[in-house]
């Protein structure tokens, strides 16, 4: 990858939100499949660098799980694994 001792550097593409692509102004707490998505093997909420989310969309996102959590449609945690 080095010719001549020169670096080569690589451009990372933009990662777009795809709720602003998609015209999505609210995100629905009881969509279960959209919401696991933006979930970890472990439970955890994806953060906005590796989703690719904008603030307001991630923000909206994280209360959409919290409310899921607290209503039983998604787990706090994951089971364990045996």
């Amino acid at each position: 990858m080095v010719e001549n001792g020169e670096k080569v550097l690589r451009l990372r593409k933009k990662k777009i939100c795809r709720f602003c692509e998609a015209g999505e102004i609210y995100i629905d707490y009881k969509d279960e499949k959209k919401l696991g998505k933006f979930l970890t093997e472990q439970g955890k909420i994806i953060p906005r660098r590796v989703s690719g989310n904008c603030a307001m969309h991630q923000r909206q996102l994280t209360r959409a799980i919290k409310r899921a959590r607290h209503l039983a449609l998604l787990p706090f945690v994951a089971e364990a694994v045996k």
